[in-house]
């Protein structure tokens, strides 16, 4: 294998998203051949060298991508410092997975987890304008001016928000449901956005990331990605799709996609879905 940059390799492993692994390194996290690198940029060849994180060394984990649909109440993110309920506490998987992206703690939705680093990162950064899209109740029903203001690109700190579809599906008792398509990832946006118009959000889900669609998933629920949508995924950010299927014969010899306690193909469980 050529070498490859430190941060990238901790990310392909499934050790942290780019950012974070950059992190571990400047804090002298992460040995190389028994010497402490603080560089993340520093190139390595893991097929050949001995690289440990925390004093464990680092090994291949087999590719997982799981699909969980977020009830409101969990934290996006691997742990807490307050104890509150993360989105690890639903999904049970012996490979080290994390949240791609975020959804706050009152939100709901589809959630893709993985130990993909480069994945993560192409569905992470704004240059790959992949597309989420949310189902939003909104408290009252704007007027159409402030659709059109929505559309045109209202600014939040600065900056206009792009919204690639705005359309009213219907009227609620509390308020407007829209259905919203947006590619950038910043900071509850979403809600950011429709606070600035001054129809707060009363309920925010997200129904797909990309090709991805939640469908019919029950909250708190969580499935593998099976073939055909991970090579749309990957198409989507412009990885190619034949990756992924190498990965997964070699991991099972046959290409099939395992389902850890309950196999869409009616394994040993026979359960569509897996619940914690």
């Amino acid at each position: 294998m050529s070498e490859q940059r430190l941060q990238r390799v901790l990310a392909a492993h499934g050790i942290a998203s780019r950012r974070k692994a950059a992190a571990l390194i400047r804090a002298g996290r992460v040995t190389v051949d028994g010497l402490v690198v603080r560089e993340p940029g520093t190139r390595v060849d893991p097929a050949r060298q001995e690289i440990r994180v925390d004093g464990r060394v680092l090994r291949p984990e087999p590719r997982r991508y799981v699909l969980l649909h977020k009830p409101i109440g969990y934290i996006t993110t691997t742990a807490d410092e307050h104890g509150r309920k993360t989105v690890l506490d639903l999904v049970d998987v012996p490979e080290r997975v994390v949240p791609v992206g975020r959804l706050d703690r009152d939100s709901s939705g589809l959630l893709l987890l993985t130990n993909d680093g480069d994945l993560i990162f192409r569905i992470t950064h704004p240059r790959y304008e992949l597309e989420k899209e949310y189902e939003v109740l909104v408290d009252g029903v704007p007027p159409a001016e402030v659709e059109e203001a929505i559309r045109r690109g209202v600014p939040v700190d600065g900056r206009p928000v792009v919204v690639r579809r705005l359309e009213l599906l219907r009227i609620e008792p509390e308020g407007a449901v829209y259905r919203v398509v947006i590619h950038e990832g910043r900071n509850r946006i979403i809600r950011r956005l429709f606070d600035r118009v001054g129809y707060p959000v009363l309920r925010l889900h997200r129904v797909r990331v990309g090709p991805l669609r939640l469908g019919d998933l029950p909250a708190g629920d969580w499935r593998d990605l099976t073939p055909s949508e991970l090579a749309a995924l990957r198409r989507a950010v412009g990885l190619p799709a034949s990756l992924f299927e190498q990965v997964r014969r070699g991991r099972n010899g046959d290409g099939r996609v395992p389902v850890r306690g309950g196999d869409r193909r009616a394994g040993r469980s026979g359960k569509k879905y897996r619940r914690r």
